[in-house]
């Protein structure tokens, strides 16, 4: 069997893939707000690479008007739009050859109704890309992993051990599969995902990211008072006595900032954390606050050489996520180092 293994995120791209949101029934009051922040997200991913924009059938005239010309807009079957979860995880082999890797996706533990389009979608978006299939029984969304690109992931014990995801699958068989199928060597199992993040039980991408191999921005908000003040600290401090899959120590970058906005008469968090590493880049959610300066300083700072764009994502945070997890990066098709 052929050994594949999932790039790193700044790795080159050749694309980036988002889905346009529709749901009424999730987005409610602020649906066309949302629509606006997508259509933003990807204007401002398409200065760095293209961008794909998948629609629901009969929405993509609708795509279109918000998107303008630069986007590409196709038409599939989908339930939903957060295509960090649903579309394929794209991994390398040592020639080159692309593949993708489709895992099951169940909507965050049968959370929202109908899923059954986004549990294909993954599929007809590599039969769409002529990209090959690599089919998993393991239900698994891109949000809840990070990867360095050189055999290290990291996770939630919050989010991949929940009983509403793979209740056949012990903690070994789910890193067994991680390993086979994404090519690592090293999993991290960090305790904790977000407090007040049970849409998704925890995704890593609200709570750290490998900017590098062996660097790992975190988030570690400085108000004693946030929800997550003490668990954050927890993960951290996992992350100190941590060594990689080549032993190499990490270096962690601090992100102290928090950003809480009222949206259609409810309060919620903007996560710093969740932006996406474009092709010279990195696109980073803020939430128009004095302190979205100071993030995306922070956020430079880990990137060095990539322009740091923010766009506004109120809405997208209401649905209950951010910038990465609205896209999905296909990588560059060459052999890797």
């Amino acid at each position: 069997m052929t050994a594949f293994r999932m790039p790193a995120e700044w790795d080159e791209h050749e694309g980036c893939l988002m889905a346009w949101p529709t749901r009424p029934d999730l987005w409610g009051s602020v649906l066309n707000d949302v629509k606006e922040e997508y259509a933003n997200v990807a204007r401002a991913i398409a200065e760095f690479e293209p961008v794909t924009m998948v629609a629901p059938l009969g929405h993509g005239d609708d795509a279109r008007a918000h998107c303008g010309s630069g986007i590409t807009v196709v038409e599939l079957p989908l339930d939903d739009s957060w295509f960090r979860d649903s579309a394929p995880l794209f991994v390398l082999d040592g020639d080159g050859r692309r593949a993708g890797v489709d895992f099951r996706f169940n909507a965050w533990g049968r959370k929202h109704h109908p899923y059954d389009s986004d549990d294909r979608i993954s599929g007809l978006l590599l039969e769409h890309l002529g990209v090959e299939r690599i089919a998993s029984d393991m239900i698994l969304e891109g949000g809840a992993i990070t990867v360095d690109g050189e055999g290290t992931l990291i996770t939630t014990e919050q989010c991949l051990l929940h009983p509403n995801r793979n209740p056949g699958m012990n903690r070994d068989e789910i890193e067994a599969e991680l390993k086979s199928r994404l090519g690592v060597a090293k999993v991290v199992w960090l305790p904790y995902g977000g407090l007040l993040d049970t849409e998704t039980d925890g995704h890593v991408d609200g709570v750290c990211a490998f900017a590098a191999p062996g660097k790992v921005v975190v988030s570690l908000p400085e108000d004693p008072a946030h929800p997550d003040y003490a668990r954050m600290r927890a993960n951290r401090a996992v992350l100190e006595v941590t060594t990689d899959a080549r032993g190499r120590s990490l270096e962690i970058v601090d992100v102290p900032q928090a950003a809480f906005v009222d949206v259609a008469d409810g309060e919620v968090e903007v996560s710093y954390l969740n932006y996406y590493v474009a092709n010279g880049g990195v696109v980073v959610p803020v939430a128009g606050l004095p302190q979205d300066d100071d993030a995306l300083a922070v956020i430079a700072e880990a990137y060095p050489g990539r322009k740091v764009v923010g766009v506004q994502a109120l809405a997208i945070a209401f649905g209950g996520g951010g910038v990465h997890c609205i896209t999905q990066q296909i990588p560059v098709a060459r052999p890797l180092a």
